[in-house]
């Protein structure tokens, strides 16, 4: 009996067991399957929302946008008590809210967006900053999924002020960015205060469905985001003389925004060249790139310039690296982006700055070298090189290199490089600051000996590796004497480790904003160094970093 009962329990246990990983497979199965369906739903929205963003930068739907505002907004006479909204009308930034009316005595107009539980903005519309009987303009800063009291105040001759008060519920973002991001230090209205009045431009923050701009304000809320086809912006040029703001829509398609956020040209540039890292205006208002050329024999990257004609969007090519440094390129192995070698990736050229003598210096990654091109856009040739030369040494430019004053480590894998002119400062001499990496690391060079080419560089480019040493990146600052062939450092301090990406920007009175791209955070530091306020952004995409971010006052387009 006994045996039998064991049996029946074994016999019962066996049934359960099967049951229940019947059921458990049931479960997967059904996970799997949602999990399937989630997945292809999500992608069915990035593709229709894709669909859609590729549709607003054409010159058609900016035309049909514009001719449906004109005609709704004029169907009426607009005063100040009759005053026509629209909330983004032209598709180029989510949660900007479109103005126009009238007055009878010229006026200027500035405005408050209040929404409960966030902090207030304020700005004045740059249009605006003139006294006009006509007010047209943005209003930037609608808090997205609330609703919105945006107060105007419109300041008479006189001295006299009226006010208007327009209830808006704010859009719902297209993309997944945060409302508010989280401060990663302590932050009071000093603080605040402190970190200006401009707003802060998340730059390549990839996603895996669809790509955005955000900005951001000093208290951390969003007050614009940026449709983009995909890629990333490189940054922002401001065009004043043409009242213009340029931006990369992708690799291939430039933008132009005017002062009520309306596409006023979209230039593609063909297949020829895609734009990677960094654009720049020169003195015609015509867009310097960089780029690479698409379709070469020996699929070389990231080594060439172009120039953009900001009407017609005809390309011309200005320097190809791969030509000028032949014999350093034969020195390097066939290493492309992401490790694969079905590109080669030997010199990965990350910023351009154009410079007051018709020249352009070169920010070049994987040679830690920042290079000077004399007379770019006429007869291109090497000015000089900043970095350790022993990178270059068995070349002819090993002797090209400006000589070092003082006692300080080379950059290493150096972003974000910027031209500071100084008027006080005699012809031939200004400032050069920089993100510096503090990475010592060559993909197309795996034999050379960083650490011992400068002092204290870091080799390692896991974050993770180095979390337990303490590594820093630095932002440096030189100056720089062509004069004289020599360069100085005249200030640094450490900021957060980053091996790849980041940028620096100086916002005045000393203050320098700093984007640790791979850790997610950007922080505006004073003269001395020491941190002020600092922000985490939540890290998106396959990659999970932020290229840079850019502070913009928008001065003389959206905002006075």
């Amino acid at each position: 009996m006994p045996l039998q009962i064991r049996g029946a329990h074994a016999a019962l246990a066996r049934r359960i067991f099967a049951a229940a990983l019947t059921l458990i497979v049931a479960i997967g199965v059904c996970l799997a399957t949602q999990d399937n369906t989630s997945a292809s739903i999500r992608a069915a929205r990035t593709q229709r929302l894709n669909a859609t963003i590729q549709n607003v930068y054409t010159d058609g739907y900016q035309r049909m946008k514009h001719d449906e505002l004109v005609a709704a907004r004029d169907a009426q006479d607009r005063t100040i008590d009759n005053i026509y909204t629209a909330v983004n009308p032209y598709g180029t930034d989510t949660t900007a809210l479109y103005v126009y009316f009238t007055t009878e005595d010229a006026a200027t107009v500035r405005y408050t967006v209040h929404a409960d539980g966030y902090p207030d903005y304020s700005a004045q519309p740059a249009k605006d900053s003139a006294a006009s009987t006509r007010h047209e303009f943005l209003v930037m800063g609608l808090v997205p999924g609330v609703s919105n009291t945006v107060t105007l105040t419109i300041d008479g001759p006189d001295g006299d002020s009226d006010t208007r008060t327009l209830t808006v519920n704010g859009p719902k973002l297209l993309g997944e960015e945060d409302v508010r991001l989280e401060a990663s230090v302590p932050m009071d209205d000093d603080t605040v205060t402190a970190l200006g009045q401009g707003l802060f431009a998340i730059i390549g923050n990839e996603s895996n469905e669809q790509d955005f701009t955000p900005l951001y304000d000093a208290n951390g809320v969003i007050r614009a985001e940026i449709p983009l086809v995909d890629y990333r912006w490189d940054r922002l040029l401001e065009d004043k003389a043409n009242g213009l703001v340029w931006y990369t829509a992708n690799s291939n398609m430039l933008v132009a925004l005017d002062t009520v956020g309306r596409a006023a040209r979209i230039l593609s540039i063909g297949e020829r060249f895609s734009i990677h890292h960094d654009i720049a205006l020169d003195e015609n208002g015509d867009i310097v790139a960089l780029a690479t050329a698409n379709n070469t024999a020996d699929k070389s990257e990231m080594d060439r310039v172009i120039r953009i004609d900001a009407h017609t969007g005809k390309v011309r090519e200005l320097v190809n690296l791969s030509l000028m440094f032949a014999q350093y390129k034969a020195k390097t192995k066939r290493v492309g982006y992401g490790g694969s070698d079905a590109t080669w990736d030997w010199i990965h050229v990350n910023t351009i700055q154009l410079t007051a003598d018709g020249g352009a210096l070169l920010s070049s990654r994987e040679t830690s070298t920042i290079i000077k091109i004399d007379d770019i856009e006429g007869t291109p040739k090497l000015g000089y090189m900043i970095g350790t030369p022993a990178v270059w040494r068995g070349t002819p430019w090993e002797q090209s290199h400006l000589t070092k004053v003082g006692d300080f480590p080379d950059s290493g894998g150096q972003h974000s490089i910027t031209v500071v002119r100084d008027p006080s400062l005699p012809d031939g001499q200004y400032y050069l600051y920089m993100f510096d990496n503090n990475l010592g690391k060559s993909e197309t060079r795996p034999g050379f000996d960083w650490a011992a080419a400068i002092k204290g560089v870091n080799t390692v480019d896991s974050l993770d590796a180095v979390e337990s040493s303490g590594a820093t990146s630095q932002f440096r600052r030189y100056l720089v004497d062509e004069n004289a062939r020599t360069y100085r450092e005249v200030k640094q301090f450490d900021v957060p480790y980053s091996p790849y990406v980041s940028s620096v920007q100086e916002l005045g009175d000393g203050r320098v904003l700093v984007d640790s791209g791979m850790q997610g955070v950007f922080g505006v530091y004073d003269e001395s160094g020491s941190l002020l306020g600092q922000y985490k952004v939540k890290l998106t995409g396959a990659f999970g970093l932020v290229y840079r971010v850019y502070d913009y006052d928008m001065a003389a387009f959206f905002l006075g």
